[in-house]
């Protein structure tokens, strides 16, 4: 059977990195969660005093840009990939609201998107991966030849963001995460240097009223008819 790209595009909370992981689970693919190497920038600027309030020292991550090593290795106890920054698992760290509330300013630095982009079309040459994050079907993988546009409401992502966050033992206010989604929506949609937006060879999905099962099943018909033509 041929194996290909699955490219998952849509805004934060929406869903679709726990819906890529488990599709690739299903299919026998490789997961990549862009979202998550993102994340891991932020935390290594967080960890070596590159924040000054809310603005980043661009100098000081460009010069260690090259030095930050992202990979991801199965947990065996989730069947899913976590997140190691320099051979480190952070996987818990880069989930909390201090990373969250970050993430947006380091994600629009054209020199760290293009950092990762190549890494992620290096990590995506064999093909047989599925990959989500906010370009990844306009920038990263422009031929993928699957490509999924996820959204739902602010509210209802909001809600799965802080239940998913209390589920891990973290404490959240809905409001706080609510203004967050917002703020994260606005930035990811204007930034320069690859913007959220949708392919326009991309199926749009809005899970606002889905069931997981219900998600499931669409996805796995999309895959079946990709393969198939």
């Amino acid at each position: 059977m041929k194996k290909i790209v699955i490219a998952i595009d849509g805004h934060s909370s929406s869903g679709k990195s726990t819906m890529a992981k488990d599709l690739a689970k299903e299919i026998g693919y490789t997961y990549l969660d862009t979202g998550a190497m993102y994340r891991a920038v932020t935390l290594y600027c967080i960890q070596h005093g590159f924040f000054e309030g809310e603005k980043i020292k661009e100098d000081a991550l460009k010069a260690a840009i090259d030095h930050i090593d992202l990979s991801f290795r199965l947990n065996a106890e989730t069947g899913r990939p976590d997140t190691y920054l320099n051979g480190v698992n952070v996987e818990k760290e880069i989930r909390g609201m201090e990373v969250a509330d970050k993430v947006s300013p380091v994600a629009t630095l054209g020199f760290v998107r293009r950092a990762l982009v190549a890494k992620q079309q290096e990590m995506g040459k064999a093909k047989g991966i599925v990959m989500d994050g906010r370009d990844i079907g306009t920038v990263v993988f422009p031929d993928a030849e699957l490509k999924l546009f996820v959204t739902a409401s602010p509210e209802v992502r909001a809600k799965r963001r802080v239940d998913e966050l209390e589920a891990k033992g973290i404490p959240a206010s809905y409001e706080e995460v609510l203004e967050n989604v917002k703020k994260r929506d606005y930035i990811d949609s204007t930034r320069e240097e690859g913007p959220l937006r949708q392919a326009d060879d991309a199926l749009v999905l809005d899970n606002s009223h889905m069931t997981l099962e219900e998600q499931k099943a669409w996805l796995l018909e999309q895959y079946h008819k990709t393969i198939g033509s």
